[in-house]
């Protein structure tokens, strides 16, 4: 008997084919897409919602859909070679929301300090402070699902280009409270809490730098393999060049799982400012470090990680094995 091919016409029924096809969504996906509020609202001026969550499965697969659907189309034609600055753009897109979502929850976790803090226990205040906390956890649970998304959807970018997507310049993070608070000071504590582990991973630091001009990236990746053997909690700490070693290390991470830190130029500082950003890498007090031939900056970072003792790996330019990256 055969069967005649299912018709499609609408974006959804993409997705609820590929859903018959997988049987359960990523962990990831199921707890980034679980309520964790009774009533649902991210504006002040609009009505609260009692409406689920998307599905996790569906979600996951048409994030997927978007990435991978884009190269499909444009492989072997002449637009091929900008698909991969229109997939970034998607990527960052999601990046965008979520941490616009995220500003929106810092300032409403503020109103809800301001609250508890001038809290007489009249109804009115009591009330407004429920509201404020509803919308504290809204936008929590909303900047979760879509920093979810933008996440997979640079899985999907790395596996279409063979580089990891990486934000201009801010902290790629993502996290999911696991309990619902109830206390307005719980919330806060336990948001606050989540913010230390986001923006500083506990694990042992091992710090990379190196220059813009590097070929040989196995030689590198074998290393931090070795590192990340002896050190399997470890946190990298890089000096945030979108090429390079940098883009190499990037990749590691992206590739191991290990959680990445990039430490950016703070341009206010001028000419001292990868001096300064030296400084910072090793105020984290790491336990090894890994430095590769490049500038002035990696020899004081260098000379830096010498004088403090810090175990470390310096590679040159010699020491790569392509045979095209030496000059």
């Amino acid at each position: 008997m055969t069967h005649s091919p299912r018709s499609i016409s609408r974006f959804a029924d993409i997705a609820a084919l590929y859903a018959e096809e997988t049987a359960e969504p990523t962990d990831r996906f199921a707890a980034a897409f679980t309520e964790t509020v009774g009533e649902f609202r991210i504006d002040r001026a609009e009505d609260s919602t009692d409406a689920g969550m998307p599905d996790p499965l569906e979600a996951e697969r048409a994030t997927e859909l978007l990435i991978t659907t884009l190269f499909d189309v444009l492989r072997d034609t002449r637009l091929e070679s900008i698909a991969d600055r229109l997939a970034w753009g998607i990527v960052h897109s999601f990046h965008k929301v979520a941490s616009q979502l995220d500003g929106e929850a810092d300032r409403a976790a503020q109103q809800v300090n301001g609250l508890i803090r001038s809290a007489d226990g009249s109804e009115v205040a009591t009330t407004e402070l429920e509201q404020a906390q509803t919308l504290c956890q809204s936008l929590d649970e909303a900047r979760d699902a879509v920093a979810c998304m933008r996440d997979h959807a640079a899985q999907m970018y790395h596996a279409e280009t063979g580089r990891p997507w990486s934000a201009p310049r801010a902290t790629l993070v993502s996290g999911k409270r696991t309990a619902s608070v109830i206390a307005a000071t719980d919330f806060l504590a336990a948001r606050r809490q989540r913010r230390i582990e986001e923006h500083a991973p506990q694990g042992p630091i091992v710090i990379f730098s190196g220059g813009q001009q590097w070929e040989d990236h196995q030689l590198l990746w074998d290393r931090l393999d070795a590192i990340h053997a002896r050190i399997p909690a470890m946190v990298l700490a890089t000096t945030a060049q979108n090429k390079g070693c940098d883009a190499i290390a990037a990749a590691w991470a992206a590739r191991s799982g290990v959680k990445l830190v990039a430490f950016t130029l703070d341009a206010r500082l001028g000419k001292r400012a990868g001096f300064a950003r030296n400084e910072r890498l090793l105020a984290l007090r790491p336990v090894e470090a890994l430095v590769c031939e490049g500038s002035g900056l990696q020899s004081h970072l260098a000379r830096m990680v010498r004088e403090k003792r810090v175990p470390a790996h310096f590679f040159r330019l010699s020491d790569q094995r392509t045979a095209s990256a030496v000059a």
